[in-house]
This record gives structure tokens, sequence and C-alpha cells, in this order.
């Protein structure tokens, strides 16, 4: 169905003390500029979106694991075709003919709500109770929990029924969990590769995790579909995205820097949204029509991002 923007019917921009309004008929540039324009064309006061009706808070679940990389590739395929959403976890420690492994999770919406409330408590949440000094984050750690996890889930695919939110938002179902990467916090690097180089690029990229010793238990690999998005700087394109959490360290910047190189290689581009490393030569490369955003800008609003991949 497209990136978010894809939905975006209308939106209303306050800029030189004014309220703009910006669509594909009116004010086009602008409306162009605004989705995936970092938040530097002006102030949104209001948007319209055309939603999907749905019928249940619940969502028909398939979970299947998986023991290679190649085979994420092959249930995404498989899946695309008959369900909504999916998404994948997958172990970026793991080594030789295990790289890659992973859980692949297939959602469509439910039809009726029975079994789960539509708006289920989040009662069984836990909490990670005070920030400790050091990161708990870190081999042997990541090395338990992926070999944990991976284990937990069915060996072959199981059809379940969760709430929207256990789906949507499972992080959500553990408090502060960001208190777990020590008082340095943590970074997040998130790619995406085009269709036919993401198998190698993706090997190569967790293949370079695995070495360094460093790694995440939030490593969420997914496609995307091949809507171009009406946004002047949208991140997603047809291919396969990574997205992962590292603790903050002296080793992060050169681990970052091989990640760069391989994803540079493979005509793929990181995330702008939540980027705090990305060189500009990579920014302007990736995203060519930064020129035309800067234009467009609203001259009231910078960012320091902005400041450093536009120098």
């Amino acid at each position: 169905r497209g990136t978010f923007g894809c939905h975006v019917r209308k939106l209303w921009l306050w800029r030189d003390g004014r309220c703009i309004e910006c669509s594909r008929l009116q004010n086009p540039d602008l409306f162009a500029a605004t989705i995936g324009g970092l938040g530097l064309t002006g102030i949104i006061l209001e948007a319209e979106l055309a939603l999907m009706p749905v019928t249940s808070g619940c969502v028909e679940m398939v979970t299947h694991r998986f023991d290679r990389l190649s085979d994420f590739f092959d249930l995404a395929e498989r899946y695309d075709q008959s369900h909504e959403y999916g998404v994948a976890w997958v172990d970026c420690q793991g080594k030789a003919s295990s790289l890659g492994r992973g859980v692949y999770f297939a959602g469509n919406h439910a039809t009726d709500d029975a079994g789960i409330p539509a708006r289920k408590a989040a009662s069984k949440r836990y909490q990670v109770p005070f920030t400790p000094p050091l990161s708990l984050i870190n081999r042997l750690s990541l090395t338990a929990f992926n070999e944990i996890y991976w284990r937990s889930k069915p060996s072959k695919p199981v059809t379940s029924r969760a709430g929207y939110s256990e789906f949507f938002f499972p992080l959500d179902g553990i408090l502060n969990w960001n208190r777990l990467y020590g008082r340095a916090g943590f970074q997040q690097y998130q790619c995406v590769i085009p269709e036919d180089n993401a198998q190698d690029a993706i090997k190569d990229i967790l293949t370079a995790i695995s070495r360094s010793g460093m790694g995440s238990f939030l490593a969420v690999l997914k496609q995307c579909g091949n809507q171009d998005s009406p946004g002047l700087l949208s991140f997603p394109l047809k291919g396969t995205s990574l997205a992962l959490d590292f603790p903050c360290g002296r080793k992060l910047s050169s681990l970052f820097d091989r990640l760069d190189d391989i994803t540079r290689a493979a005509n793929g581009r990181l995330y702008p949204a939540k980027d705090a490393h990305m060189h500009a030569a990579d920014f302007q490369r990736a995203y060519p029509e930064w020129s035309t955003l800067e234009q467009l800008r609203d001259p009231s609003l910078e960012s320091l991002f902005w400041k450093r991949v536009t120098a």
C-alpha cells in the first residue's frame, strides 16, 4: 500500500506567518517537500489522511522461525502475497550457516474480536527499574538472548491471534527498555538496500556486525514495496530495510563506517530521521533532491542534522 505519505491527502502548513494548504494539486512542490521533509518546511497544523477500514482490534498472526538469511527472502515473497503486514527479527550474532537466522511475523487484520478484547490492557508489561552505569547489552548477553529467543519460537509456522498493540508495538511491553543500554545510550543504524543487491548486501552487513563483536537484540528486517512515495526525501525504496540498535561506545564509529561502505556499494541509503552519524557526501548521493528541499525550507527552521549533511 506504499508509504505513509501515499495516504496523506492534504496538509495545512504554518510558515511565513500564514497557513498554507498543500496537496497534490495545491502547492504540490511544498506538499512533496513536507512529506519526508524532516520537519523543515514549516509546522504541520492539520492533515487529512485516507485510512483503511478495519472491523477488529486484533491481528491474525503467523509466526515462522527460519534458519538462515536466504529463508527470509523466501518467506517474505510467500507471505507478502497473502498478508497485509510482514516483518522479521533477525539474529545479528549468527555465524556461518546460521547467519541471518530469525523469526518472521506476518499478519492480517482479524474480522472479529473473538478471544482478545479490542483494546487489550497493557497489564502484563515489564519494566526496567533503573539505568545501570554500563550497558547490559554486550556479546555475552546478546548471544544468550538471541539463542533463547530464537529457540522459543516454533520451528514450523503457527497461527495465533494478537491484540493490535502486541503485534505492532511489541517493544512497548517493556517500559523504559532504553535503560538497558546504560547511561551512554544507544544509536540506531537503519539502511534500505535495492532489491537486486539486497540479499548479498544484508549478508555482508550481518557478517561485519558478527565479526565486530557488537550487536543488537533489536534487529528488524523487512521488505519495502514498489510504490513510489510522493515525498521528496522519503527513505523507502523497493528493497530490504534493516534496523539495529547499538550501545554507544568507542568502536561504534568504525563499525558504522564499515556498514556505510557496504550500503554505499549496494546503492542503498540510510534513514535520515534516525541518523546521528551520516556523512554529507552519502546523504547528498542518496537524496539528490536535498537541494530542492533547501530551497523550500522554512528559513526560520533548521536542525543540527541538516547543517551536518548539507555542509
